[in-house]
């Protein structure tokens, strides 16, 4: 843990990058006073309980299933919006389970994912320079001076929509919307079609077989079949907000970020005498560290050795997002550097932001092949190394999106026009992620035969 000298500001002596410029000071401290007494959007015992499943997972008994939004935004805090998105991940869960055969540590990418980093903190267009859009917690979209403005009031916005998600998505769990005595709950109208949908139910209708013949024999019903456990992830980017929200608790010492389960560190932000990892070294959170092509093995150490000095179990997750292009060069000489040094660590493949792409016609995609390419060398790579791929980072939607290329319907690029709606980066619709569900399945069945 770290010592006493660490506060949830210290992160303010370091340097610090990809944060927003305010204009009013005034504004921003009465907003970051407000915000410190709002109530938590997560608890500590949900927390530690996430830190002890992370730790069963770097030890080969779990798997994390992280997805969701590229970047939430404000106008799609709405039910049926936030319900795809659950019902999409259920059912990957759903598939891994049943190929995985151990339980699935379900993490959504929303209840919060409002920020997002730039390569540049300008936009130009026509001759006019504005802010870039950073996430609708700093600033809006529009290319008007007004929108694109930081202003710190969106921060209580946040908290406000990510409170409203976090409460609905409980909701539905306590009200048995994650019963797989009811699988039909997860259903998406736009799908009934799918080329997948007949492989998805045909094995839905023999996990249903199974359960009720346990309850056959049993005379009663499978217990924890009605529920599951869920968990909220941001990239924690805009570290005003993060500070206003940790906090120390009764009988847990620490402090804990309860703005979410999970945070991460992005690789823009990563550096290891930088302000964001001075805030991450202190949080008692389970945490992730996004890690590219260009990380040499070197200083991975010494950002673990920063992050997490006592080795602890369930501590870090390492998500790699290296390209299908780079991945087989650039991930082995970091496995072993780790593998080496005996670290805890759980490895994370992240499969979509090293393979995004520009088309001729001007949208940012990335092609299914390459995200499965991914996906397939990072199981090899592991199995090779003596090491296992513990989990998946995707970004997905429960709509009828056409953002990326391939998969079940085979999508082109004259396709993404029809229905492209990512402020960001572009997400795997259903029917991609369920493909890439199976095809983690598959892989995973490889790895246990070998």
């Amino acid at each position: 843990m770290p010592n006493n000298t660490w506060k949830p500001g210290s992160w303010r002596q370091r340097p610090a990058t990809q944060l927003p410029t305010y204009g009013d000071a005034a504004v921003l401290d009465s907003t970051l006073r407000e915000l410190s007494n709002l109530p938590p959007l997560v608890t500590s015992w949900e927390i530690v309980a996430l830190k002890q499943a992370i730790a069963e997972a770097q030890e080969g008994k779990r798997f994390l299933l992280q997805g969701g939004d590229c970047a939430e935004t404000f106008a799609e805090c709405r039910p049926e919006i936030i319900s795809n998105r659950l019902k999409v991940l259920l059912q990957m869960s759903v598939v891994l389970i049943h190929g995985l055969r151990k339980p699935v540590i379900r993490v959504g990418r929303f209840a919060g994912q409002y920020a997002k980093p730039r390569s540049s903190d300008t936009d130009t267009r026509d001759g006019v320079t504005l802010p870039s859009y950073r996430g609708d917690l700093i600033n809006g979209p529009e290319f008007t001076p007004q929108d694109r403005e930081p202003n710190p009031r969106r921060m209580i916005m946040g908290h406000a929509r990510s409170a409203m998600t976090m409460n609905f998505v409980r909701a539905l769990i306590d009200g048995g919307f994650a019963d797989l005595h009811h699988p039909e709950y997860w259903n998406l109208e736009w799908v009934g079609h799918s080329p997948l949908a007949e492989e998805y139910h045909h094995m839905l209708e023999g996990i249903g077989d199974a359960v009720r013949f346990m309850e056959t024999i049993s005379g009663s019903q499978v217990n924890n079949l009605d529920r599951v456990d869920f968990y909220t992830s941001h990239e924690a980017l805009l570290l005003p907000y993060e500070e206003a929200m940790t906090r120390t608790v009764p009988r847990h010492p620490g402090y804990f970020n309860l703005s979410t389960h999970f945070p991460w560190i992005g690789m823009r932000t990563a550096q290891v005498d930088g302000a964001h990892a001075e805030f991450f070294r202190g949080i008692a959170n389970p945490i992730g560290v996004k890690i590219s092509p260009t990380v040499k093995p070197d200083a991975l150490l010494h950002l673990l050795d920063h992050l997490d000095p006592d080795n602890e179990p369930g501590r870090m997750t390492l998500i790699h997002r290296m390209g299908a292009a780079n991945v087989a060069e650039a991930l082995p000489p970091l496995l072993k550097a780790v593998r080496d040094t005996g670290r805890r660590v759980l490895w994370v493949a992240d499969p979509m932001h090293g393979n995004t792409e520009s088309t001729s016609n001007g949208y940012k995609t990335r092609r299914f092949d390459n995200i499965r390419s991914e996906i397939e060398q990072s199981f090899a790579i592991h199995r090779e190394a003596g090491t296992h791929l513990g989990g998946v980072h995707l970004e997905l939607t429960g709509e009828n999106v056409t953002e990326c290329t391939g998969g079940a319907r085979e999508l082109t690029d004259s396709d993404l026009a029809r229905a492209y709606h990512s402020t960001v980066d572009p997400r795997l619709n259903y029917e991609q992620s369920l493909e890439i569900a199976m095809l983690i399945a598959r892989q995973a069945s490889v790895t246990s035969a070998a």
